[in-house]
């Protein structure tokens, strides 16, 4: 979803970072062999995501909902060169084509992928994270934030994508839309937890950005 008109949204992005080649590759061949493109990141939500590993330069990272890892590239920019990033994806199909990407590039060896349901794997990983990026599947966005919250650094940041849905925040919800009703329910966690502080920008389909206090 955009909400700035055509014109202006391309002026932004013309004059913002450019998009690496090899992730250049990876939206190529995404949008030929894999369903549901659509679920890239995109190149300029990929910019501010660089920006934000960057400028945190986290030496952990978790992120919830892997895809084919073109956000996964984007937050390694920004890892001590001690740091990791474990990435999480329920799609077994997807693993070889995100490990030909990751080992493509110069992270290849900190990025760590696991298989399965990231509820029962958030536990089994014994360390802490200094930035977290949340962007799987939506009815259980709540239930991440509270697996997560506890094993969270001081100062470390939470990233949560698409937390305004196509607009369906602002519309009637229908009894079994779980989505639209978790977000609502996480928007307002986000806001009212006393333990972040949370700003909601109006990037793509809504990107939140909440700091450990």
């Amino acid at each position: 979803m955009h909400f700035l008109p055509q014109e202006l949204d391309d002026y932004i992005v013309a004059h913002s970072e450019d998009e690496p080649e090899l992730l250049q590759q990876l939206t190529r061949e995404t949008y030929q062999k894999i369903l549901q493109p659509i679920m890239l990141s995109g190149a300029y939500q990929g910019r501010i995501l660089s920006m934000i590993s960057k400028l945190a330069h986290p030496k952990t990272i978790l992120e919830l909902g892997t895809f084919t890892g073109y956000a996964t590239l984007c937050l390694a920019e920004g890892l001590q060169d001690s740091g990791v990033i474990h990435t999480i994806d329920i799609n077994e199909e997807l693993v070889d084509f995100q490990r030909k990407y990751f080992d493509a590039s110069k992270y290849g060896s900190k990025i760590h992928q696991h298989l399965g349901n990231a509820l029962n794997i958030i536990p089994t990983i014994d360390i802490t994270f200094d930035l977290v990026f949340i962007d799987a599947d939506k009815p259980n966005y709540v239930n991440y934030f509270n697996l997560i919250i506890n094993k969270m650094n001081s100062g470390g940041i939470i990233i949560s994508d698409n937390v305004l849905w196509h607009g369906k925040v602002l519309e009637s919800v229908n009894d079994n839309d779980a989505a639209t009703k978790t977000l609502l329910e996480y928007n307002r966690l986000l806001k009212e937890d006393p333990r972040v502080e949370t700003i909601l920008l109006p990037i793509r389909d809504g990107l939140t950005i909440s700091r450990m206090k």
